[in-house]
């Protein structure tokens, strides 16, 4: 692994959320889009590595749409939800996650997944939630294509762990998420190639991988032209 590399752009110290939620209503959307279900179409990230392996992924496992919800939450200094995975699981055990998790047939839409699973996941009651829009898919090396929801989440609510699925949940500053002197760039080997991940090391919590990358994404999308 290398080391790590920050990234440099506009800092982002302290965040009004009226113009952060402004500004999320107006560059996102709810329209699907089709690579979420068609495994001849990639969703592209920007780095080399990391799109070729999404495309030999594709080549080599099923389609596995799912949705998370990205909460952020309209306190005076917002913040963002997020959960760590149960360490009993099989799959990504302990790590930093947005609530969330696959689309099943009962689901009328990706939002409505997003939604299910965060009351099931955290018991987020979707009454305290007003979804704004969906960001880019983002793919990953289990084969799943996430559908992030962005999410305004009124303050007030209260939380139901579901010790099954989740060991803990709880929030850090969106200042801390959106100011890139805090994404580290890492790269690591896969199939011969150059991949690059995020990490977004915060007190105790080290946020990486998909969930770093979808946050780098929310940054992107909102901060940058």
């Amino acid at each position: 692994m290398n080391e790590p590399v920050l990234e440099t752009g506009p800092g982002v110290v302290g965040i009004d959320s009226e113009e952060f939620f402004g500004r999320a209503r107006q560059r996102l959307g709810f329209d699907v889009p089709p690579a979420l279900t068609d495994p001849t179409l990639v969703p592209a990230s920007g780095d080399a590595g990391t799109d070729r392996m999404w495309q030999i992924i594709a080549q080599e496992r099923p389609v596995r749409p799912a949705a998370v919800l990205i909460a952020v939450v309209d306190h005076a200094e917002p913040t963002v939800l997020l959960t760590m995975r149960a360490a009993h699981l099989t799959d990504h055990a302990g790590q930093i996650a947005f609530p969330g998790g696959k689309i099943d047939a009962i689901d009328a839409s990706p939002r409505d997944a997003a939604l299910r699973e965060a009351w099931e996941e955290i018991g987020l009651d979707r009454g305290y939630v007003d979804p704004i829009g969906y960001l880019d898919l983002y793919a990953t090396g289990y084969g799943f294509r996430i559908l992030p929801l962005v999410a305004r989440v009124r303050p007030g609510f209260e939380l139901r762990v579901n010790k099954a699925e989740v060991d803990d949940a709880f929030e850090v500053p969106l200042s801390f998420l959106m100011n890139p002197a805090n994404h580290q760039l890492h790269s690591k080997e896969f199939r011969g190639a150059e991949r690059s991940y995020y990490a977004m090391p915060f007190a105790e919590r080290y946020i990486w991988g998909a969930t770093a990358g979808i946050l780098r994404v929310l940054y992107e999308r909102v901060y940058l032209p």
